[in-house]
C-alpha cells in the first residue's frame, strides 16, 4: 500500500501540461498558449502550477543561439581537458553567461513528441465496407532534454514524453529518432535514447549544497525556440508539491527566477561552472507564462532515478505503508481526536514500515524529524524526501498523548 491521501480530502491542484493543436508532422502549426487549471490562493488570485511539456509546435523555429567566445579580453577562459570543460571567470555576469552557455548548450536537446491519429476515408459511392482507417503521426507537443551519456541516453520529464508514439531529438542541429527507455511517473522523470549518434554529455554537478542567491542558468526550448538560455539565481531550496491527480510527488525542488516557459520542461538548470544541478519542471504563475517562480528537480535525486531506469529497474521511493486522511475540525469531532491538524492513519500495510514501528490505525502523525505535519500531503512529501531504509523520528498522537518512535522507511517496490 502506498502512502496515499484518501480521495475525499482536498489536495493541491495538479500542474498542467501545455499541449499544442495537432498538426501533421513535420510542418509547424500556429503557436498556442499554455493550458492550465486555476488554483485559488489565500488572496483569491488565480494561480497556475504548470508542468510545461511544450506549448507550441508552431514555435519550432530555426532559431540558433550563437555564442562568441573570445579568450582574449573576454574576462573568462574555457579549458577543455580529458576530464571535461572548465570555466574560469574573472569579470561580469555577461561574460559568465556566454561561457556557461557555450559549455551547456551542446548537451541540451529539443524533444518533439508525436502521436498516432486515425484518419477515416470512404468511397465516393458510399458503399458498405468502403470505409478505411489509416494511422498518421502528428506532432502533439515538445520539450527539452539533457544528454547524460555520449552513446545517447537523455534525461527529461515524464510529462514531456507521456503518450508519445514516436520521439524525435534535435541535438546540435542534427535530428535523430529516439526511443523510450523508461519512465517514473511518480517523480515525473523519464529517460529516452538516441542510437547511432555520439552526443555531448553534460557535466553532473551537486544539488545538495546549493545556497540561496547562487547564480544559475536555465537552458532548453521555450516555445520550441531551441538552444535558448535564461539566467537568474537560486531563489529557494527544498520546495515540495504533490499532484494528487497524476500521482507525481516533487520534493526538495530548487526554486529559481530564471525564466522557464512552455517547452523548457526536461531542460537543464546549471550552476556558474556549467554543471547540471536540476531538471526544469514546473512554474507557478498567474498568467500561464514565466513570472520568475520556476522549479527544478534536484540533480542528486534525478540522476539516481535515471540510473535505475537505464539499468532497466523500477525506481523505488521511500514510504511508510499507510493510507491517510487529513485531520480537520469535522474529522476531529467525528472521531474524538484531540488535534485539529495532522495526518490520520486510516489503515496500514501488514508488515510495512509503520506497522513494524508500532504505529496503529487511528494514530495522528504530527511531526517527522521535528517538522510539523499539518496534512496527509505534508506527510507524503516528508517521507518522499528520504530514501528507502532511512530512519526518521515520527511524532504521533494516540489517546490524547504525544509519542515519538523511530521508523525505518520501506520502499514502494517491496
Amino acid at each position: 500500500m502506498s502512502d496515499t491521501p484518501q480521495p475525499s480530502q482536498s489536495q493541491p491542484q495538479p500542474p498542467q501540461g501545455a499541449p499544442v493543436n495537432a498538426a501533421p508532422a513535420p510542418a509547424p502549426a500556429p503557436a498556442q498558449p499554455a493550458a492550465s487549471k486555476p488554483k485559488k490562493n489565500r488572496k483569491g488570485v488565480k494561480t497556475f502550477f504548470i508542468a510545461f511539456a511544450g506549448a507550441a509546435v508552431a514555435c519550432v523555429l530555426a532559431l540558433g543561439i550563437f555564442v562568441a567566445v573570445n579568450p582574449s579580453n573576454s574576462g573568462y577562459t574555457i579549458k577543455e581537458t580529458n576530464s571535461g570543460i572548465t570555466i574560469d571567470v574573472d569579470t561580469d555576469d555577461m561574460s559568465l553567461a556566454e561561457a556557461v552557455a557555450a559549455k551547456t548548450l551542446p548537451s541540451v536537446v529539443n524533444i518533439n513528441v508525436y502521436a498516432n491519429t486515425s484518419q477515416q476515408s470512404m468511397s465516393p459511392f458510399g458503399m458498405l465496407g468502403s470505409q478505411s482507417a489509416t494511422q498518421e503521426l502528428q506532432q502533439t507537443s515538445l520539450g527539452s532534454g539533457v544528454v547524460l551519456t555520449a552513446d545517447g541516453y537523455i534525461l527529461t520529464n515524464n510529462h514531456v514524453v507521456d503518450g508519445a508514439d514516436a520521439l524525435e531529438v534535435v541535438a546540435e542541429g542534427e535530428t535523430y529518432k529516439a526511443k523510450l527507455v523508461g519512465t517514473d511517473p511518480s517523480s515525473d522523470l523519464a529517460v529516452i535514447k538516441v542510437d547511432g549518434a555520439t552526443l555531448k554529455p553534460i557535466e553532473i554537478g551537486n544539488s545538495s549544497d546549493l545556497k540561496v542567491g547562487e547564480w544559475v542558468m536555465a537552458a532548453g526550448s521555450p516555445f520550441g525556440m531551441e538552444q535558448s538560455v535564461s539566467t537568474g539565481i537560486v531563489s529557494a531550496v527544498n520546495r515540495s508539491y504533490a499532484d494528487s491527480e497524476s500521482g507525481a510527488i516533487y520534493t526538495n525542488m530548487i526554486q529559481t527566477d530564471a525564466a522557464i516557459n512552455s517547452g523548457n520542461s526536461g531542460g537543464a538548470l546549471v550552476d556558474a561552472e556549467g554543471k547540471l544541478i536540476g531538471i526544469n519542471t514546473l512554474i507557478m504563475s498567474t498568467s500561464g507564462t514565466s513570472s520568475g517562480v520556476g522549479f527544478a528537480i534536484p540533480v542528486d535525486y534525478a540522476f539516481g532515478i535515471a540510473e535505475q531506469l537505464i539499468q532497466g529497474k523500477t525506481p523505488s521511493h521511500a514510504q511508510l505503508g499507510v493510507s491517510l486522511i487529513t485531520v480537520n475540525n469535522e474529522l476531529a469531532q467525528r472521531f474524538g481526536i484531540q488535534a485539529t491538524e495532522g495526518a490520520y492513519i486510516n489503515s496500514l500495510t501488514a508488515g510495512g514500515a509503520a506497522a513494524k514501528a508500532g504505529l496503529q490505525e487511528g494514530d495522528v502523525i504530527l511531526k517527522v524529524d521535528g517538522e510539523s505535519i499539518t496534512s496527509s500531503s505534508d506527510l507524503v512529501l516528508a517521507i518522499r524526501s528520504h530514501s528507502p531504509n532511512d530512519e526518521v523520528d515520527v511524532t504521533y498522537l494516540r489517546d490524547g498523548k504525544e509519542e515519538t518512535t523511530k521508523v525505518k522507511l520501506g520502499a514502494d517496490t517491496q
